[in-house]
């Protein structure tokens, strides 16, 4: 959220998407005062990937949670940001958390996207009960239809049936005047980060020209997302963002 308030302090254009925010490290009333003030400098600007986080539990415990607790802590978390964000005047006896007629103002106009990530069918209920959308990472096309599908089932067996969907995917790429350019950027940055050989993840990461990545995520539009979030890897950082822009581009073609 310091990154958020940053982007969009310095531009009146550009919107913020952060994914993925680890909810249950945090006390919810405290994040939604932050959420607030960061949609107070870009209305209409913000939105939040939401997470338990799942890829190393050490900062789970580090912050004072057991990694067992966090299903349930996202859970009650994420249904008092909803009731906060909307202005509701809020009493709340919870497992993790007790508010006594807690109330936060000004309130956005535009509500901010609560998207939930997550590869469990924990998550997947999440989103379709508490959130806006779903977020995936590390999937194929046809498990993220899958996977949207059941949201929605979801969302319509909580009585939500007038959800305005915002569906995603994150996707790191290499991109390079072939694929073995291209693999040669985008696996050693992989490897560097999750300790774990390329060829875990390989499947799942588009990489080669802007028309490999284009042709390689457009089916995850056909599937529903909404959004297309990329790590990209193409030599330096302007030319990372040239390769989204350029992918976008041949997207909406």
């Amino acid at each position: 959220l310091t990154d958020a308030a940053s982007v969009v302090t310095a531009t009146d254009e550009l919107g913020v998407y952060l994914a993925i925010y680890l909810l249950v490290l945090r006390h919810p009333l405290l994040v939604v005062r932050q959420i607030l003030t960061v949609a107070q400098f870009a209305p209409g600007r913000l939105a939040l990937g939401l997470g338990i986080g799942g890829d190393d539990r050490r900062e789970v415990v580090a912050s004072g949670v057991d990694p067992a607790t966090r299903g349930r802590r996202m859970d009650e978390s994420l249904g008092l940001l909803r009731r906060l964000l909307a202005g509701e005047t809020v009493t709340h006896e919870g497992e993790y958390f007790s508010l006594d007629r807690a109330r936060l103002r000004p309130v956005p106009e535009q509500p901010i996207p609560l998207v939930v990530g997550g590869r469990s069918r924990a998550a997947l209920r999440r989103a379709g009960r508490l959130g806006d959308g779903w977020l995936g990472i590390w999937t194929s096309a046809a498990h993220c239809a899958e996977a949207i599908a059941t949201v929605e089932e979801q969302a319509a067996d909580a009585g939500r049936g007038d959800v305005d969907w915002k569906h995603g995917m994150t996707f790191w790429g290499g991109v390079g005047s072939d694929r073995a350019e291209a693999r040669g950027r985008v696996a050693p940055a992989m490897e560097g980060l999750y300790r774990t050989p390329f060829g875990k993840f390989e499947s799942y990461v588009p990489h080669g020209t802007v028309d490999d990545v284009a042709e390689f995520v457009a089916p995850f539009i056909e599937a529903g997302c909404a959004t297309l979030n990329f790590i990209p890897l193409a030599g330096n950082d302007e030319a990372g963002i040239d390769a989204v822009a350029e992918v976008r581009a041949l997207l909406r073609k």
